[in-house]
């Protein structure tokens, strides 16, 4: 199984708030966020690619033995030409795993994923429907419909930012994802390479309510991952 991590964009809500710095470098307890991620699939023999645009020296002064891809229009572009500067990642050998870098997820939340049979799976979280910031439909484990300002009736919870993606879809995800960039659909998120098989096939999904997760999007959300981790040392 690999993963890929998206590090490339500004994140510009927060790193006002850090001294500019991108978010997912931002220190968790002593160690950058992307580490205790990165640290977190070796120790599950996941191998891992990094996608790198804003301050990529910053990144590459950290980052050991780690396959790093580089999008030197990430001021201009959006996630899904990030990921597209690492398509040949999806070569249909083995499992991918997504994930947005700013996301603080735990190993129960990798189990969630390593055990699904879905060839598409995206995680969301039904515990948070009034503050999500990127909200999901839901019927039957499936995706119906998603945005940032869906109808209060059509909210089933926020996207999480990890995703999987097996090596049986990996050629079709490939192609779809080369036909956007081919369409000069630069804004996109990567993710909108899966939303746009919604009326073509089944895109799984699974909640995740309970497990602990963040996105470092705002202070509080960093504040609340710290809480969580010092919470987690009491309680051992």
């Amino acid at each position: 199984m690999k993963a890929i991590l998206l590090a490339a964009g500004k994140g510009t809500r927060f790193s006002r708030k850090i001294s500019n710095i991108p978010k997912s470098l931002v220190d968790i307890k002593g160690k950058p966020l992307i580490l205790r991620t990165i640290e977190m699939l070796r120790q599950n023999n996941i191998d891992v690619s990094v996608i790198l645009g804003y301050k990529r020296e910053l990144f590459l002064e950290i980052l050991d033995e780690v396959k790093v891809y580089y999008n030197p229009f990430y001021s201009v572009t959006n996630s899904i030409a990030s990921l597209w500067f690492a398509k040949d990642e999806f070569s249909g050998k083995e499992d991918i795993i997504v994930a947005n870098a700013d996301v603080y997820w735990d190993r129960e939340i990798l189990k969630t994923l390593c055990n699904s049979k879905e060839d598409i799976l995206m995680l969301y979280d039904s515990s948070r429907k009034e503050e999500g910031d990127y909200l999901f439909y839901v019927e039957d484990n499936i995706l119906k419909d998603h945005g940032k300002e869906l109808l209060p009736e059509k909210i089933s919870g926020e996207y999480v930012g990890v995703s999987i993606i097996r090596k049986e879809f990996q050629e079709k995800f490939r192609e779809r994802l080369e036909l956007l960039i081919s369409q000069e659909k630069y804004d996109l998120w990567w993710e909108n390479v899966l939303y746009s098989f919604i009326d073509e096939r089944n895109v799984y999904v699974k909640d995740i309510k309970g497990l602990f997760w963040g996105e470092v999007d705002y202070i509080e959300d960093y504040y609340r991952i710290v809480n969580h981790l010092r919470k987690l040392e009491v309680e051992k």
